[in-house]
């Protein structure tokens, strides 16, 4: 896209680099978007810019998110894309199709290299803590998927700081393979648990940050200023429109808006230009559904952010949870 110089950064203390703008398939690619024509554009634009770095997750629609992105991914090639995908949700009602025990890790890698086309994961990411699962198991079942060759690092996802605290102990123990990569939730809204838990761990063991949701799910946007439109993605989902659509996270993305004025931006650009600055990340994952706000999105590469900016960005207060 012409005006955008992509910027890579490592994985934490790692030499694998990937693009500070991932694309990833959360609620888009297999759900709202199933026109195969339509989700090339998206991929392949993405990719002409620079991004080298594309996230998936087995529950995303039961598989299709990585069907469809997998279609795209297979026609560039392999050695230039930084793949992930994820495993822990329920992909069945069968008892063992879910989880991080070791039969669910390892049928669940083949299921979705088979899916995204690929003979081998960059990034395999535990989606959730596994409070039911010997940790021992979990990460013992990781490490062999490193050693089959089947996955390159993988990661922890909304873990807390203590739990990345408590595997990277054993896997010292133990001499396993250990996460490089945590995918914590982090916006101006949400932000806490990253800022004052999460990233604390990470920077203790060099693992890097790839961060989910940095528009709080569109919210930070403003097109949810007036209230959720029926046909909008967020109203077919409740659990998170009350979750985050109430009056006050409303106010709160409000007073991004005089900052994005000041700069000469929109309210995504700086909403993402935060993000993007925000210590320890490595890649700021994006959604988007049309090429417009693909193509915005990405143009907050040429957002600088100002101490005045900074100030009052991170003086919006953050959401709870």
């Amino acid at each position: 896209m012409k005006g955008i110089t992509m910027q890579y950064r490592p994985l934490g203390k790692c030499g694998t680099r990937v693009s500070v703008f991932g694309l990833g398939g959360w609620t888009t690619f297999g759900g709202s978007i199933t026109d195969r024509a339509a989700t090339r554009r998206l991929i392949t634009s993405a990719f002409d810019a620079g991004v080298n770095f594309f996230d998936i997750a087995d529950v995303y629609e039961k598989g299709k998110a990585e069907k469809a992105m997998g279609r795209v991914l297979r026609e560039f090639p392999r050695h230039e894309l930084v793949i992930s995908t994820k495993v822990y949700f329920p992909m069945s009602d069968d008892v063992n199709d879910r989880g991080l025990s070791r039969k669910h890790i390892l049928e669940s890698i083949d299921r979705s290299l088979e899916r995204i086309g690929v003979d081998y994961l960059d990034l395999y990411f535990c989606h959730r803590f596994d409070e039911e699962t010997p940790l021992e198991e979990t990460a013992r079942a990781m490490d062999d998927a490193i050693r089959q060759g089947k996955v390159l690092y993988w990661g922890t996802s909304e873990w807390t700081g203590a739990q990345v605290d408590d595997v990277r102990a054993l896997c010292d123990r133990r001499h396993l393979h250990a996460p490089q990569v945590e995918q914590p939730q982090l916006s101006i809204l949400y932000r806490r648990k990253y800022l004052e838990d999460v990233r604390p761990a990470l920077e203790r063991y060099g693992m890097g940050a790839v961060v989910w949701s940095p528009l709080a799910s569109g919210l930070l946007t403003g097109k949810y200023d007036d209230g959720v439109p029926k046909d909008a993605r967020m109203s077919r989902m409740d659990w998170l429109r009350d979750k985050l659509v109430t009056p006050e996270n409303v106010e709160r993305a409000r007073a991004v808006q005089p900052v994005a004025d000041r700069l000469g931006c929109t309210r995504a650009q700086a909403a993402l230009a935060w993000a993007l600055e925000q210590p320890g990340v490595s890649s700021v994952i994006l959604g988007a559904t049309r090429l417009s706000q693909l193509r915005e999105n990405l143009a907050a590469l040429n957002v600088s952010l100002d101490d005045v900016a900074r100030r009052d960005l991170s003086a919006i207060p953050a959401a709870a949870g």
